[in-house]
């Protein structure tokens, strides 16, 4: 086998499904037993950080891994057990709306006094939870749309061509300095923060996994193409409020002029994004297949149940004042202190 030498370091195991995975990656022991795997909590720490590791053999891997590893059987076959413990639990768990114009309705309403992660950061956030923020995100936004790319070849027609619009724009429209994982990762520059890919990892809390892991679950697999389709109409439909206060948070914290584009830019885009998501990707979608709107609904719910659960890890650490993350960060340049 040949060894990839780029890419992350694998992380620090979280518990024994964790440590299992990893040293079958290194190819020093076996992989967890199925009921290991089954009774694993399916929001906790040891299996989300076992299935993110599973995915992200889909997308840049880990340093010292074997590529070939991706299609392993034995892999694949954990992985199953982990994603159908995660599935079902989020089936069993999110709350549901009676059909997707509610759900889609509900992402349209703006509260008038909002309580929610942006709203503690644009009001009364410091740098540092903002520092925290980002690195946690990062293991999205560094590989910002990819998980959403996954979809495109199980959709078609006005879907099809509405997604992948969306998605060039996520890519900078040709423009490689305009990409918005590039973007991201200069807001992380202003903040002084590590920009390399999968650096925060051992870091992010399991609630954190749960939202990346959701997207490549439903992503990867044909059968969810209508639930990622959801998850996606949940993100850009939500989005350009959200980035509208994040940087309002980084302007008055003085982040610095790319922490602040970063959100500015999505502002725009996302408004944009989220006409053509509603009306063609979901309307394309049912005009061709309209027994997937249950699907397209679970979706969006599940994705604001894992980002609740989210939100209220992170107000109830800040609250307290603690950090939100597993381990600290370096401390920041003076130029942001």
């Amino acid at each position: 086998m040949n060894h990839d030498r780029r890419g992350p370091e694998l992380p620090t195991a979280r518990g024994p499904v964790s440590a299992a995975v990893v040293a079958y990656l290194l190819g020093r022991g076996p992989l967890p037993g199925a009921e290991e795997s089954g009774g694993a909590d399916a929001y906790g720490d040891d299996l989300q950080l076992a299935l993110y590791l599973c995915y992200e053999l889909h997308y840049r891997g880990f340093a010292g891994v074997a590529p070939e590893r991706e299609w392993d059987p034995d892999l694949l076959r954990v992985r199953a057990t982990l994603e159908q413990r995660f599935l079902s639990a989020l089936r069993a768990d999110t709350p549901a709306h009676a059909g997707l114009d509610d759900a889609l309705a509900a992402l349209l309403v703006e509260p008038v006094e909002g309580a929610g992660v942006t709203h503690y950061l644009r009001d009364e956030g410091e740098l540092w939870q903002l520092r925290e923020y980002a690195a946690q995100r990062s293991l999205y936004h560094l590989k910002e749309a990819d998980p959403h790319a996954w979809v495109l070849p199980r959709l078609w027609g006005r879907a099809k061509a509405a997604m992948a619009a969306v998605e060039y724009d996520e890519f900078g429209g040709g423009r490689p300095d305009r990409v918005h994982a590039r973007l991201f990762a200069d807001l992380m520059t202003d903040l002084d923060l590590d920009t390399a890919y999968g650096r925060h990892l051992d870091a992010a809390s399991a609630e954190l996994l749960a939202i990346v892991n959701m997207m490549s679950l439903f992503g990867l697999h044909r059968a969810l193409r209508g639930a990622l389709v959801g998850h996606f109409a949940a993100v850009e439909i939500t989005s350009s409020p959200g980035s509208r206060r994040l940087a309002e948070a980084m302007r008055r914290t003085g982040a610095g002029p790319a922490a602040e584009f970063f959100y500015d830019e999505h502002v725009e885009a996302d408004a944009v994004h989220e006409q053509v998501v509603r009306h063609d990707v979901i309307g394309g979608l049912l005009a061709e297949e309209p027994h997937l709107a249950a699907d397209i609904a679970f979706g969006i719910d599940a994705t604001e149940h894992l980002e609740g659960r989210f939100a209220a890890r992170l107000l109830a650490d800040w609250r307290a004042g603690r950090s939100s993350l597993r381990t600290p960060l370096p401390a920041p340049m003076a130029h942001i202190s």
